[in-house]
């Protein structure tokens, strides 16, 4: 059985993660028990797991005016930690898979494939982005552009003219599982809707609302790339 090694395994996708059935074995460690910002901590658990691919969730999220507010912390936990586990693994030849995010992306045309060129919104998504940097020089290593959310969607009011690919996450995690053998960069994510009719589905109550400037329009990516992977994988 294959043996993947899960960072930051108190964040909300791990915990979606521990409840699925798969066919690999999941060794989840949270930030005590696995640093990302100390090298020994790091080698330590590579050493006594032994891991043929790394899952790394480990980061800094929410709430989002963190990453404005405390840019050393964004930095440190989102770009110098997925350096250091890049880093090491590298060098023992462990898979890397690191979850990235659609904010990633300009946020203007919509439909963003894989390829477009890239222009974070915020410095979240810059974060993710300095992320990344470390992933793509690493061959052996798995990007997945997210766009999802926790069910039941969260807030009372949602962006009516935004649109996105969300996806809630025990949607996203039994779509990860099927794509942890692909390498390179995958968007991943549902259809393209506004988040209010996305959000509407699930909660009548969600309230209309509309972005003016504070949260770019087009969002959502294509996921024909997606699309083709999982039609091969059945």
């Amino acid at each position: 059985m294959i043996k993947i090694l899960v960072t930051g395994s108190d964040g909300r996708f791990a915990k979606i993660l521990k409840k699925i059935n798969s066919k690999y074995k999941f060794i989840f460690r949270n930030k005590k028990q696995l640093n990302v910002l100390s090298t020994t901590s790091i080698l330590n658990n590579f050493k006594r797991f032994k891991p043929k691919l790394v899952l790394h969730l480990a980061g800094l999220s929410r709430p989002m005016n963190v990453h404005e507010k405390n840019i050393s912390k964004s930095i440190n936990l989102n770009i110098i930690g997925t350096c250091n586990i890049v880093n090491q693994a590298s060098k023992r030849k462990i898979k890397v898979i690191y979850l990235s995010t659609s904010y990633v992306y300009p946020g203007k045309k919509g439909g963003y494939t894989e390829n477009d060129p890239l222009k974070p919104w915020n410095n979240y998504s810059w974060s993710k982005l300095g992320g990344e940097c470390a992933v793509q020089m690493y061959k052996n290593s798995l990007i997945v552009r997210l766009c999802m959310t926790e069910k039941p969607f969260v807030h009372s009011k949602a962006f009516a003219n935004v649109k996105s690919n969300f996806i809630f996450q025990e949607d996203a995690a039994k779509i990860i599982l099927k794509i942890l053998n692909k390498k390179g960069v995958i968007n991943v994510g549902g259809i393209s809707q506004s988040i209010y009719k996305f959000a509407r589905k699930n909660n009548k109550k969600v309230k209309k609302i509309y972005s003016k400037g504070e949260f770019p329009l087009r969002t959502d990516m294509s996921l024909k790339k997606l699309k083709g992977l999982l039609k091969n994988a059945n």
